[in-house]
């Protein structure tokens, strides 16, 4: 399986797409053009992958893109934050892991585009207001259309509550907003978690493609200190993730990264998600029209 997906990574970037694009990052994503991207996703949809096997294949293409508090935001025409709303040569956490998602339940560029928007805004509109910023409180919530919580499938007896107020008026004055219209009231959120303690105590619970937040321990206006994918590959686990750790995205073997992020005082533990069964089947594509129909 390994050797037939990067065969296709590597074809990808050799198909004719008019234009060659220009190298912007050490990450082979880094040096595709949309044209190519759209080519690999129309191929690879048709491979008999599931979403979370592509989840793998995308999350790869990534490693090495440099690290950006501004990889994306609400588009050139936004009153704030007018940053792209697709960034190829540079991500962050949360970044990394919506254009990852987008891209594994796509098969093509265009579909991609649109996916990334319903995943990243509120019923895919774009603006400051209706973005998924709070990844447990907003993010986790709006694309449950997508995603189950799993927390408390992965930790068992060793799974813990966590509840947080969030407040988005708090949220969008610290970004200089005035105009508070629309905005969610404040809300106390429980979560479920699993300790860091306990995480190697539940491996065999975590599967390919997780999604995951990492939580904050004494914070009390916010959950998630950072989003991670946590991918198995050659037997083993592997968080990869987009931090200002080395600026850059990379990966570290299951064990190694719970011994260097484990013993932290400033994390809680990690929630989980993963991609709904019925939507993680072979050769699986979400159009972006159709989500309308599973979120009812």
């Amino acid at each position: 399986m390994k050797k037939i997906l990067t065969g296709l990574i590597v074809l990808s970037l050799f198909i004719s797409c008019g234009k060659e694009s220009k190298p912007v990052s050490g990450a082979v994503v880094g040096r595709m053009s949309h044209a190519q991207v759209d080519s690999m996703l129309r191929v690879n949809s048709t491979k008999n992958y599931t979403v979370t096997e592509r989840i793998r294949l995308y999350s790869e293409l990534f490693l090495n893109t440099p690290y950006s508090w501004h990889a994306t935001g609400d588009g050139p025409y936004a009153l704030y934050e007018s940053w792209p709303l697709v960034s190829l040569d540079s991500t962050n956490c949360m970044v990394y892991c919506e254009h990852v998602l987008a891209m594994a339940i796509s098969d093509s560029w265009d579909h991609f585009f649109n996916n990334l928007q319903q995943i990243r805004y509120q019923n895919g509109i774009i603006g400051m207001k209706t973005r998924n910023h709070y990844t447990m409180a907003d993010w986790r919530l709006e694309n449950d259309w997508i995603l189950n919580d799993v927390s408390a499938k992965v930790g068992g007896d060793y799974t813990r509550k966590m509840t947080r107020i969030i407040s988005h008026e708090n949220f969008f004055r610290g970004k200089g907003l005035s105009d508070l219209r629309y905005v969610k009231p404040d809300r106390k959120i429980t979560v479920d978690y699993v300790p860091m303690e306990h995480l190697a105590d539940v491996k065999e619970n975590i599967r390919n493609g997780d999604i995951v937040a990492l939580l904050y321990a004494h914070k009390q206006n916010v959950f998630s200190a950072h989003m991670l994918m946590i991918i198995e590959k050659d037997g083993k686990l592997f968080f990869r993730e987009a931090s200002t750790s080395n600026y850059s995205t990379f990966e570290t073997e299951f064990h190694e990264w719970l011994d260097w992020k484990g013993g932290w005082d400033r994390y809680a533990g990690i929630a989980f998600m993963r991609v709904k069964p019925q939507i993680n089947k072979p050769n699986a594509v979400i159009l972006p029209h159709k989500i309308s129909d599973l979120k009812d």
